[in-house]
């Protein structure tokens, strides 16, 4: 089995990769490097670990492994199951270590005091990421803090409903502040039913902090809320050099036509892939204020592919520029407007960068206000 999903990665990335050239790596060296580690991996930790190190030869964030446990989670992401409550990543100044991203409230992780920011550290014997989880059988887990103190935790995995994907917020007089954790299926039509029952002088919020991107379909849609249909947006370039104009093709919901509400984009520097590419064609258009701290750069047009044990291959297969003609990968989007929030900030409950948009569209407001009162006879 280690060998058959080897060489399906392998093969797959020297065959299909949108470059040709793989960036100037050797592939066969790298074959010849990592297939004997691969094929010699006592578990999943292991071998996914060797391809993933091979795939970082090619300096893609697109370019990854998820090891069976973890493309089950991903499957399962919008469905009950048994979890602590941490959104984890790979460290990549600390081999074999995950940073917390965030930490969900009420779970077995918060009650045990995890905090964001703090580290995973893995020990040789002990649960790692590449394992699933099961209610009830505690986990014996090792963090460490910003200073460095280790915080041996034994947490006990529980059942928890799923997160939405998509959220609407309207608690904050004339603002809608729109909460979409992924651009997963549904997601236009999901905006468009909001939005056509919206007031025209409402503002919009769309928060895309943390956001890993999704399908490609979605970030159109999303798009075709606010611009005309058949407005070019990005251009994209395959393996063979053929290049294809993307355009609005419509899908946000049963809107006939774009709605005119003055529009701001939360970004920050976990917003990734669709995530970058939506906000870069609103602010392009001169549609929308970009709020936040630069996004990751991570735009290349992927697709995944289910590998023999059940993991899976995200590879990218096309390249990708901005209708202005800007490519975004390893630059990433920059906000109109900076704005961070603190760890601090966010234990605390504070959002100075949603803050930071609401008063932008405020002061967009007031200044088509004042422009219209000087107009008037």
């Amino acid at each position: 089995m280690n060998q058959r999903v080897f060489d399906q990665v392998w093969g797959e990335v020297r065959s299909q990769y949108y470059d040709p050239q793989l960036h100037g790596v050797d592939w066969n060296e790298a074959r010849r490097t990592f297939r004997p580690r691969a094929l010699a991996a006592p578990d999943d930790r292991a071998l996914y670990g060797a391809l993933g190190e091979m795939l970082r030869l090619l300096n893609d964030d697109h370019a990854g492994v998820a090891p069976p446990a973890v493309a089950r989670r991903q499957d399962q992401l919008r469905e009950r199951r048994a979890a602590i409550g941490v959104t984890l990543r790979p460290d990549p100044e600390h081999r074999g270590e995950y940073t917390v991203e965030s930490v969900r409230t009420g779970s077995p992780a918060a009650a045990a005091g995890v905090a964001e920011g703090w580290r995973l550290v893995l020990g040789d014997d002990g649960w790692s990421p590449e394992q699933d989880v099961v209610e009830g059988r505690t986990l014996h887990l090792t963090f460490t803090d910003e200073e460095g103190a280790a915080h041996p935790l034994a947490i006990t995995p529980v059942v928890m409903e799923p997160r939405p994907a998509f959220v609407a917020d309207n608690l904050r007089p004339g603002v809608m502040v729109f909460r979409i954790e992924g651009f997963e299926p549904g997601l236009g039509r999901w905006m468009g039913d909001q939005l056509a029952e919206l007031d025209p002088d409402t503002d919009v919020v769309i928060d895309m902090r943390g956001n890993p991107g999704g399908r490609l379909l979605e970030a159109d849609a999303v798009l075709s809320c606010f611009l005309p249909n058949d407005q070019a947006w990005a251009t994209r370039t395959s393996r063979s050099g053929r290049r294809i104009v993307m355009r609005t093709a419509g899908g946000c919901g049963d809107l006939q036509q774009p709605v005119a509400n003055d529009l701001a984009i939360l970004v920050d520097g976990s917003s990734r892939s669709a995530a970058e590419l939506t906000p870069a064609a609103l602010q392009e258009a001169g549609r929308a204020v970009v709020v936040g701290e630069p996004t990751a750069g991570a735009v290349l047009i992927s697709q995944e592919s289910r590998l023999p044990d059940g993991g899976r291959l995200t590879l990218s297969r096309a390249d990708f520029v901005t209708s202005g003609g800007v490519r975004l990968e390893k630059h990433g989007v920059t906000p109109d407007l900076p704005a961070a929030v603190t760890r601090e900030d966010r234990r605390a409950g504070r959002d100075p960068a949603l803050d930071a948009a609401i008063a932008a569209l405020g002061e967009r407001s007031s200044r088509d206000i004042a422009i219209v009162g000087v107009q008037a006879p």
